[in-house]
């Protein structure tokens, strides 16, 4: 199974890890918080369909489904399994509108 990571998802990875670095002044969240994205996106590529569907209007987004990040459980991925490749989306906050940031994006999945 291949695994694609959009640019907007090792972003929001990215800005997670300097949050915790930065502004919560805690390296070794910083890293556990990498290792475990790390980790949760490779366990998709063996198991691309325990995440739970999520349902959108928007044709691009048909069959996206979103997984928690290990130990960090309000930080969700978001991707698409199409045939033999697991397209991983963006990893967000599930507090923030998921609905808005999705849609903003999804011309690119067609």
């Amino acid at each position: 199974m291949n695994i694609t990571i959009r640019t907007a998802a090792r972003e929001d990875i990215l800005r997670q890890f300097a949050y915790y670095l930065d502004e919560k002044g805690a390296p070794r969240t910083a890293r556990r918080f990498l290792d475990a994205a790390e980790s949760a996106i490779e366990k998709l590529r063996s198991m691309p369909d325990m995440g739970a569907p999520r349902e959108f209007q928007n044709p691009n987004l048909k069959g996206l489904r979103s997984w928690h990040v290990p130990g960090f459980p309000d930080m969700r991925i978001y991707y698409l399994h199409r045939e033999h490749e697991v397209r991983v989306l963006r990893v967000l906050h599930g507090k923030r509108d998921i609905q808005s940031i999705l849609e903003e994006g999804s011309e690119d999945e067609r």
